[in-house]
């Protein structure tokens, strides 16, 4: 359901669970919407059924063996899997001329981290590599994942945050092209059961806290 109050920086839409194809094209309708000034800025939210996609950089190695199906997209990053328990989020927006991609970028990773301390979590950025992890003694696992495509001055594709997902279908890929990395999730941190919608709401906040300091 759209939601956009008077101050929001973003309406939200809450798409449940949708086939990957037809998020691509909800996406790109609502960027020509935003391009045309037809449409609010828009920050979709919703997960996927099971799906390998990979972005313009990923490499034939690092897709699945066994010759699973996998969707190309017009995205930045490399391959990775998206699936039940993993929430989405799609912001399509007009950056202000002060924000590049690599801006936008840091903006998404901070409001995770954020919202992963809200449950408890020490996630943190990780250098030259994209995306909010978990570091400690035990190494370094991949929390989210961030793509972005920027066209026109308006961005799309987004970010996956493992919340509870089934991780063993990372196990067929090279996940964002890095083989020396574990892939978590909240709940594997955590140490019990959560789902994606206990965690949306405070996600959801921290990242149209995000979106007003850029668009």
């Amino acid at each position: 359901m759209p939601l956009l109050s008077p101050t929001a920086p973003a309406k939200v839409i809450h798409a449940g669970l949708l086939e990957y194809e037809s998020a691509l094209a909800m996406q790109r309708k609502i960027h020509t919407e935003i391009a045309l000034e037809t449409s609010p800025n828009t920050l979709l939210l919703l997960e996927h059924p099971s799906v390998f996609t990979a972005g313009r950089r990923t490499q034939d190695f690092e897709r699945p063996v066994d010759g699973t199906p996998v969707i190309d997209v017009d995205r930045g990053g490399k391959i990775t899997w998206h699936g039940p328990g993993q929430l989405v989020g799609y912001p399509i927006v007009r950056l202000t001329k002060r924000h590049d991609v690599v801006g936008f970028v840091r903006e998404i990773e901070g409001a995770l981290i954020d919202a992963c301390k809200e449950f408890g979590l020490n996630a943190e950025r990780y250098c030259e590599r994209s995306g909010v992890w978990i570091r400690d003694s035990h190494g370094d696992r991949k929390l989210a994942a961030i793509g972005i495509r920027f066209a026109k001055g308006i961005t799309m594709h987004g970010f996956a945050i493992n919340v509870n997902p089934d991780l063993s279908s990372f196990d067929r890929i090279v996940p964002c092209g890095l083989d020396d990395v574990d892939v978590t999730s909240i709940a594997r941190e955590l140490g019990r059961d959560i789902s994606v919608k206990e965690v949306m709401p405070t996600i959801e906040e921290h990242i149209l806290q995000a979106l007003g300091r850029v668009s």
